[in-house]
């Protein structure tokens, strides 16, 4: 059943079971007086029956309770959801009765890292990351001989370098990573856990080899943990072994089956296959487990318009992209999504107000999709910059002789020229807007 919007729906209720009121009044009356005459015999203090309605004592929460509540959560794939407690709420309450519980923290940090893949703009995710190394950094200092503690350890430094400022920032988080994951792999070289982590690493730092030869490894000793699975996956999809990649993700799914960033990750790979229809079921369980859950999460219907727009079904694309954005109005990468949407479809004029929220924010009142206001994207990854590429795009495109937005083209050029100055693609796409906006210069007023 298609759940993204179609523009079909239909809505059916049936008849609840009917109950006689006055009957079980009667009966509840009956049986509050009987109990009220027994609690006023008297036959012995030490049997006597307490009155009714005296206030019940409180039950005393204790922090092993929620760290068992979070995992029920974890396995219901409620790990982050704004409106109720989650995975990671129950983590922090239970640390806040045993702060010195190692394993724990190390759980909340893994917690939060996976939590980045829910997420849609870099700076919520950056600050996801900073929380998991700060949680999984205690952990560590409390249990430095615990081989799990360190491993975990080791993915929140690994995930952190994929956000790193500079390269050299990006190289030492992953040595980092990976002196932890050997660490902690040779503290206990049965655990798996350990082995997975350090076979991502390797893949991030390029050691492919190296990465599948651990990661395939992890997955024979370990194949009931979802994390071997995953690692595996990943190791797959970057040789280009995609059928395979697909069929680790499936499993991971399998073992832990409300964790919608695995299928949306499924749904990407058959993106990339051209395999539309099944990307779409993919993305459609995302949104059945969000729904069950009550989560309002933008991702999976992102993932739909990105699809649509591929198959050149514009106009259901930007019904999704504004569905995404519907959840969350203040988010300016959707609304950059939203904008490549419009721009793939020609409608250059919608597009222009929708990028400009996304690269240098709008107000309420400039936002013609969200009217709420919205701050603008710090142009820190190559995503982003192609946002800034595409509205600088538009700006030009639009321009001419006495409409000319080449003033405000500019800017956003120059900061794609002083971040981006090696990518050739997108200083292609500034020395082209530049040329266009010569040839405006030159060009007489009407």
């Amino acid at each position: 059943m298609d759940r993204h919007l179609t523009g079909k729906g239909l809505n059916f209720r049936p008849p609840g079971p009917q109950i006689n009121l006055t009957r079980m009044l009667v009966w509840l009356g009956l049986i509050g007086v009987g109990i009220w005459g027994i609690s006023q015999i008297g036959i012995g203090p030490e049997f006597r029956i307490q009155p009714m309605f005296l206030p019940t004592p409180t039950a005393t929460r204790t922090a092993n309770s929620y760290m068992m509540a979070a995992e029920a959560y974890f396995s219901a794939g409620k790990i982050d959801d704004p409106n109720d407690i989650d995975a990671i709420d129950a983590y922090r309450l239970g640390l806040e009765l045993d702060p010195e519980n190692a394993q724990a923290r190390a759980e909340l940090a893994r917690l939060l890292t996976y939590s980045t893949r829910l997420l849609s703009t870099s700076a919520s995710q950056l600050a996801r990351l900073d929380e998991a190394l700060i949680e999984s950094t205690r952990a560590v200092e409390l249990a430095p001989d615990d081989s799990t503690v360190q491993a975990i350890h080791a993915l929140v430094l690994d995930w952190n370098a994929s956000y790193a400022n500079t390269a050299d920032e990006r190289r030492d988080l992953l040595t980092r990573a990976e002196q932890t994951a050997s660490f902690a792999y040779n503290l206990d070289p049965d655990n798996v856990l350990a082995l997975a982590y350090y076979a991502e690493v390797l893949l991030d730092q390029g050691k492919l080899a190296q990465a599948q030869q651990h990661a395939q490894e992890a997955v024979t000793l370990g194949p009931e943990l979802m994390d071997t699975h995953r690692v595996y996956a990943t190791v797959l999809e970057t040789f280009g072994q995609y059928r395979v990649a697909i069929e680790e993700y499936e499993k991971a799914a399998a073992i832990n089956p409300n964790l919608t960033f695995l299928y949306i990750q499924i749904g990407v790979i058959y993106r990339e296959l051209q395999v539309y229809d099944v990307a779409l079921e993919q993305f459609d369980k995302a949104i059945a487990i969000n729904e069950a859950n009550g989560v309002q999460d933008p991702l999976p219907y992102i993932a739909i318009a990105k699809t649509y727009s591929r198959m050149g079904e514009f106009f259901v694309a930007a019904l999704n992209g504004e569905k995404a954005l519907s959840f969350n109005p203040t988010d300016p990468n959707t609304y950059g999504q939203l904008g490549d949407i419009y721009v793939r479809s020609r409608n250059y004029e919608g597009a222009m107000p929708v990028l400009k929220c996304a690269v240098l924010g709008c107000t309420a009142d400039e936002n013609e999709v969200g009217e709420v206001d919205v701050v603008g994207l710090e142009l820190n990854n190559l995503e982003v910059g192609f946002y800034y590429a595409r509205y600088a795009s538009v700006l030009a495109a639009l321009s001419r002789p006495g409409q000319n937005y080449c003033p405000q083209v500019q800017p956003v050029l120059d900061e794609l020229r002083r971040v981006f100055p090696d990518n050739p693609l997108l200083m292609g796409i500034v020395e082209e807007n530049e040329a266009i906006c010569r040839l405006i210069a030159t060009t007489p007023q009407p």
